[in-house]
């Protein structure tokens, strides 16, 4: 009998080849969704200064991006609208000839293989940056369920592929769901940002859609970081009124709730790898203390480890490059 154990780890951690053949969790550019934010304008392409590597750019533009996406490997996008004009009533965003769906119009006119996500909310839309109908400096939930529905049904007739409402108000799966059949989308897949915790990450995104709120916060909606069961209980809720695919928000601080929404539900789990999140890693790129792709496959593979079918990522064109060349 040997001094050393029978089975040694490393016998299959001695070539890449020997790795890759008992590696549990493969990586594959299929469940990976590019956000894109698209603004009034011909040829406008207006780089985030926090977010290196993002753009905000008008419709013509963006198909550009979405061709590259495909051609890297990301078959789908997750589309934000920046409105030339806002108002109390949100009316940006379900207007007919709203920005988002102008773009959807485009991308699935002229990128027909590319799934086309549109994020439902009206924070963008609205003048006083919150994601609902504001009265006397509170968020009136059951008014703004006709708004959303309405947006709904308006981005499924540009053409959506999926619908995913990312609002935080209590039933508003429901009275999606319920307007979208009504008007003849009963195929159309709502992917609910089931957990959406108030978070300090966000701040990149707020910058790039010009959404931050103009006084208070959105502690009253969003979720309390504390609060594991809760989400559980919001996800249950959610796929109750009738959701087919639920989102965790932010992704790195809340993996014990990726794996847990996974394994409690069975239904498919994205995870969105916030701004915040990236940004942190390209300023540190920047800096030459991280590499930024190594960083970024690290954080997939963990994702898709603690149970995300589908990872939105700032830096899915990144990935799926980085996926194509292989190991170094």
């Amino acid at each position: 009998m040997s001094r050393f154990p029978l089975y040694r780890s490393r016998r299959f951690r001695r070539t890449e080849s020997l790795r890759s053949l008992v590696r549990e969790t493969r990586l594959s550019a299929e469940g990976l969704v590019l956000p894109l934010f698209v603004m009034p304008g011909t040829g406008v392409r207006e780089n985030v200064a926090s977010m290196p590597g993002v753009d905000r750019t008008s419709v013509d533009e963006l198909v550009r991006d979405g061709e590259a996406a495909l051609q890297a490997g990301v078959r789908a996008v997750l589309l934000f609208g920046i409105p030339s004009k806002k108002d109390e009533r949100g009316s940006g965003a379900y207007a007919e000839d709203g920005i988002v769906q102008q773009a959807v119009r485009r991308l699935t006119e002229e990128v027909p293989e590319l799934v086309v996500i549109t994020d439902l909310c009206l924070c963008e839309y609205m003048s006083h940056g919150h994601c609902g109908v504001l009265e006397d400096g509170e968020v009136l939930n059951d008014p703004t369920l006709e708004l959303l529905a309405r947006t709904a049904v308006s981005q499924a007739r540009a053409g959506a592929d999926v619908i995913a409402p990312s609002d935080m108000m209590d039933g508003r799966v429901g009275a999606i769901r319920a307007a979208l059949d009504e008007a003849g989308f009963t195929e159309l897949p709502i992917l609910s940002y089931a957990a959406k915790f108030a978070s300090a990450f966000y701040g990149p995104f707020r910058d790039a859609a010009d959404s931050s709120p103009t006084s208070g916060d959105r502690r009253g909606y969003q979720m309390d970081a504390a609060n594991a069961d809760e989400a559980l209980r919001e996800v249950f809720l959610d796929l109750e009124e009738g959701a087919d695919a639920v989102m965790v928000k932010p992704a790195l601080p809340y993996l014990d709730v990726i794996q847990k929404v996974k394994e409690e539900t069975g239904y498919p789990v994205a995870a969105y790898h916030v701004s915040g999140e990236y940004a942190a890693i390209m300023a540190a790129h920047e800096k030459g203390w991280l590499d930024a792709d190594a960083c970024l496959l690290e954080i997939f593979l963990a994702l898709r480890r603690a149970g995300a079918d589908i990872v939105i990522s700032y830096g899915a064109r990144r990935l799926a490059r980085s996926l194509r060349q292989g190991p170094g």
